[in-house]
């Protein structure tokens, strides 16, 4: 009779078991597929970061700087004529 009881308890306890290990199972297949995605879209950010660096490196470079300042906003340098020194 306890023989019958500890087979059963023995039992249930690997059912137990075998849920938890297909429920774990399971879970890491869930959070390993997000991974991925996550990864990828980390890649995809890394390589759009990298675009607006190098667009940006561009746009501020000086002979653009220059040529905007120029054409857009009619600034020039300034004759000899017409720089003050101010002296404290």
């Amino acid at each position: 009779m306890i023989t019958r009881v500890i087979v059963a308890a023995l039992l249930v306890a690997n059912m137990v078991a075998a849920i938890g290990v297909v429920h774990a199972r399971h879970q890491h297949r869930q959070l390993f597929t997000e991974l991925t995605a996550l990864s990828h879209a980390r890649d995809e950010l890394d390589i759009d970061f990298g675009r607006l660096q190098l667009e940006q490196a561009t746009w501020a470079e000086s002979n653009r700087v220059d040529q905007v300042a120029r054409t857009r906003l009619g600034m020039k340098f300034p004759e000899p004529g017409e720089i003050v020194v101010v002296r404290p």
